[in-house]
């Protein structure tokens, strides 16, 4: 008798390579089989994270950043409001969301060009909160040309209508005058992202911000040059310090003004922050993210070397517990922070060089313990977890896909599921058993006390991707979680189930209440978890809140 091809047509059990029954929503993913396709807002909330350096194993960079801005634009499109809110989101929570800005920026400059006057109102009050630094305000000014400006001989313009200046202008209103003036003061100029000069006083004349104050006057004229330097010192503390570090000619009276009026790095002349010893003394009066942000630099020109006295001050920094808590450095930043460095190679700007430095062993070792002691304010669910981390080819960062910060790759897709697979156990004190997949399920090496300079040597198992094994292998096992978290970039083809049957199988047969978080370590646009089902969360990978919202997901059964 003939097969009956209609008996190939199941809703229990349906190869990844074909559609769900009935299930328009999926698309195909990057490696041909099929996925959820994200909302919009998932989506957006993937790139304001992950971003798109790089590409992945599937994906080019330039065709990424194509995609994930036709997701912005559309977010914008659909409910401007939404998307500045989401952005501001990202942007301002304690910890970091995201580990850098310029995603955030340029999605808000998106939402300026192309959002409607609903939208462009939401810009201007999100404006001080997303754009902080004279840095961010050069991108977006840099962005919005792109997006929103008109054709010139040079490249393109900004179109200065009222809805911009008042935009503009919030960047110099937004908190007292001589607070305005210490952040003015720590970069006076910056470079767009096309690589144009921009200093803060081409912005305060777009801007022409009101001001209300003589303070304000002092500040605003002295920026656009026609208030001299001694009027603006009496009229602002941060001025006359700014001024003070800037005439320093020698390392010598660098220190002594470091030391004497503990002024930012940032006001010194730039020759100066080439000079070792300046970095010595700055070691003891920087805040303690500056500090770690630097070490970098200051290993590069010799200021941290081997039994150096700076070492050992900055390692007492770096190892104090209280000093960590008030700083609110969260674990994932320890960490991130200990990529960097022991990386040894950044190239924050395509245009510019690599910069490169040998680590310090001892420094090393202080950024693990600040990782250790960053757990300090962190709560366990008190839920039993099976965490899987992806071990497919795709995962391995061959060819694209290298996760990056600040111009440093951090490691492949792989090693930061793994890293954070680790503070997950650590966290849940025991709770969390950890396995590897890929076309099978394989023994993890995490546990809570993996030391993390360890996972940089591990690599995936590689081959096919099956992520419907988690499930599989939990229904199999009999063992009763309450929540499964998978660290993928969702390019699953392999199985013959989808991930979503063999999850209600698990269910059908041993928890009904299970819950899921599907944690994407790429901004591919699609997952293996089911939007219409309420029990399953999608995260972004280097969401510093993961832990925080695995946690809140898993009590709120």
């Amino acid at each position: 008798m003939a097969r009956d091809p209609l008996a190939r047509i199941s809703t229990i059990v349906t190869s990844q390579m074909r559609r769900l029954p009935g299930r328009r929503d999926q698309v195909r993913n990057n490696a041909g089989g099929y996925g959820f396709a994200k909302d919009v807002w998932n989506g957006l909330e993937d790139f304001l994270i992950l971003g798109t350096t790089g590409g992945t194993y599937y994906v080019g960079e330039d065709r990424l950043t194509a995609d994930n801005a036709d997701v912005l634009f559309r977010a914008i499109d659909e409910d401007g409001p939404r998307a500045v809110r989401l952005i501001v989101d990202v942007s301002t929570a304690r910890p970091p969301r995201a580990p850098k800005p310029r995603p955030a920026v340029f999605a808000l400059a998106a939402a300026f060009a192309r959002g409607d006057p609903g939208t462009r109102q939401a810009v201007k009050a999100a404006f001080p909160l997303v754009v902080r630094t004279t840095d961010h305000l050069a991108m977006f000014v840099g962005y919005l040309k792109a997006l929103g400006g008109k054709p010139s001989r040079n490249g393109s313009s900004l179109v200065a209508g009222r809805a911009l200046r008042t935009t503009l202008a919030s960047w110099f209103l937004r908190d007292e005058p001589d607070a305005v003036a210490f952040r003015a003061c720590k970069a006076m100029q910056r470079r767009t992202p096309a690589g144009e000069a921009l200093a803060l006083r081409d912005v305060l004349r777009i801007a022409h911000p009101a001001a209300a104050t003589p303070a304000h006057r002092a500040l605003f004229g002295w920026i656009a040059g026609n208030v001299g330097d001694d009027a603006a010192r009496e009229a602002l503390p941060a001025i006359d310090a700014f001024l003070t570090a800037r005439a320093v000619t020698t390392p010598a009276e660098a220190v002594r003004v470091v030391s004497g009026r503990r002024v930012p790095w940032e006001f010194l002349p730039d020759a100066m922050l080439r000079e070792p010893e300046v970095w010595d003394a700055l070691v003891d009066t920087v805040g303690l993210t500056a500090l770690i942000r630097n070490l970098a630099r200051m290993t590069r020109i010799g200021t941290l070397v081997p039994l150096g006295d700076a070492t050992g001050r900055a390692v007492a920094r770096l190892t104090d517990a209280e000093a960590l808590l008030r700083a609110r450095i969260h674990p994932m930043d320890a960490w991130l922070a200990l990529r960097v460095y022991a990386s040894g190679r950044s190239r924050p700007n395509p245009r510019a060089e690599v910069q490169t430095w040998r680590p310090v062993p001892a420094i090393l070792d202080a950024l693990e313990e600040t990782y250790e002691l960053s757990f300090g304010t962190v709560e366990p669910s008190d839920r039993r977890l099976l965490v899987a981390v992806d071990s497919s080819g795709s995962m391995s960062g061959t060819w694209g896909g290298r996760l990056t910060v600040g111009g440093s790759e951090i490691g492949s897709p792989y090693e930061v599921g793994c890293a954070m697979a680790v503070m997950l156990a650590r966290i849940e004190r025991g709770n969390v058993h950890v396995i590897d997949v890929d076309t099978a399920v394989h023994a993890s090496r995490v546990s809570a006390r993996t030391n993390l300079r360890e996972i940089a040597s591990w690599r995936p198992s590689g081959g096919g991707t099956d992520l419907s094994l988690p499930f599989d292998w939990a229904l199999r096992k009999k063992r009763h979680v309450d929540g499964i978290v998978v660290f993928t970039d969702n390019e699953t083809w392999a199985g013959r189930s989808h991930p979503s049957q063999a999850l209600a199988a698990y269910r059908e047969a041993v928890n009904p209440q299970v819950r899921v978080v599907v944690t994407a370590m790429t901004a591919a646009g699609h997952s293996i978890g089911d939007p219409k089902d309420a029990g399953v969360l999608n995260m972004a990978g280097l969401d510093a809140s993961l832990p925080s919202v695995v946690n809140g997901f898993l009590r709120s059964r």
